[in-house]
Formats: structure tokens, C-alpha cells, sequence
């Protein structure tokens, strides 16, 4: 039976990149020059620092403009709480990866009220979808793309 996996990753290399980029772009603009703005990052956690709301909110759309750019999809990020404490405002970013057990519930909900003939179960950080013919899988697919469910979906292992 033909099936395929619904993920949902980040490649960390590209994040980093794009992390990279953010940091050179915010070191030459003129309004930051000086202020020690920088992007941190640890694995899939980044942490903007400046010297005020206004300058990570700035970051804040430069790194996402870039993460455009490199091909991820910039709804993977979640954003934290905005700390600010004396001279340095900090906001931390989290690329999420993975399908959690309600994503997963929603896109096998998603998958059923479709109404093809498929089945879909979640596994793990994944979900299987298997059906009789590649088509009715195709259709799946195109719908997922189609359909809004808040969460970047990439379609893997395809199987014949």
C-alpha cells in the first residue's frame, strides 16, 4: 500500500545561516551601531538582545526576513516573553519542530473530514498517511498545502 510521513522540521543548518545573517545585518545598519544588538542561538532556541523593545522588535523582523530566505517557513517560530531589565531588552525565539500530540490530532482530523479514503495515525513526532492509490495520497497532500493548520508541513518517505 502506497504511504507517505507528515513532518515537520526545521533544518538547523539553514537556521544558523540565517542567524548569521541577521547578526552581520544588525552590526551594519546605523541605527544599531554600537548598541551590542546580537542574535544568539542554541539548537532551536535563538535569543535576540538590544538595548530596547524597539531594536528586537527590528531584529526581530530581520531575522524572520531571512529564515524567509532560506527556504523555512518563518510560522515555525513561536515567540517568548519579552524580558527587559535595566538597559537590555531579550526575546527569545523557539523553531518548533515536530507534530505534538494535539498538531498531530488536528491534521488526522483535517485528513478524515476530507473524506478520502486514507488512513492517517500519528507516530511519534509524525504521521503516517496510507491509502489504496497514489492519487487519493496526492490529494491529501495538495489539501494539506491548501489548508491552513498553523504548523509548517513537509511530506516524507513516500513509499509506492
Amino acid at each position: 500500500m502506497p504511504s507517505f510521513d507528515i513532518v515537520s522540521e526545521v533544518d538547523l543548518h539553514e537556521l544558523t545561516n540565517a542567524v548569521d545573517q541577521a547578526n552581520r545585518e544588525s552590526a551594519n545598519r546605523f541605527d544599531f551601531k554600537g548598541t551590542g544588538t546580537k542574535v544568539e542561538q542554541a539548537e532551536h532556541v535563538m535569543t535576540i538582545r538590544a538595548q530596547n523593545e524597539f531594536q528586537v522588535k527590528q531584529v526581530m523582523e530581520i531575522l524572520r526576513l531571512k529564515i524567509a530566505k532560506r527556504g523555512i517557513d518563518p510560522t515555525c517560530l513561536e515567540d517568548g516573553a519579552l524580558s527587559i531589565a535595566l538597559n537590555e531588552a531579550r526575546q527569545t525565539l523557539t523553531a518548533k519542530h515536530g507534530i505534538d500530540k494535539d498538531s498531530g490530532k488536528k491534521v488526522v482530523k483535517f485528513i478524515k473530514d476530507k473524506g478520502l479514503k486514507v488512513q492517517a495515525q500519528i507516530q511519534d513526532e509524525q504521521v503516517r498517511v496510507t491509502g489504496k492509490k497514489k492519487d487519493d495520497l496526492q490529494e491529501v497532500i495538495a489539501a494539506l498545502r491548501a489548508g491552513e493548520l498553523g504548523l509548517p508541513l513537509q511530506f516524507t518517505n513516500f513509499r509506492d
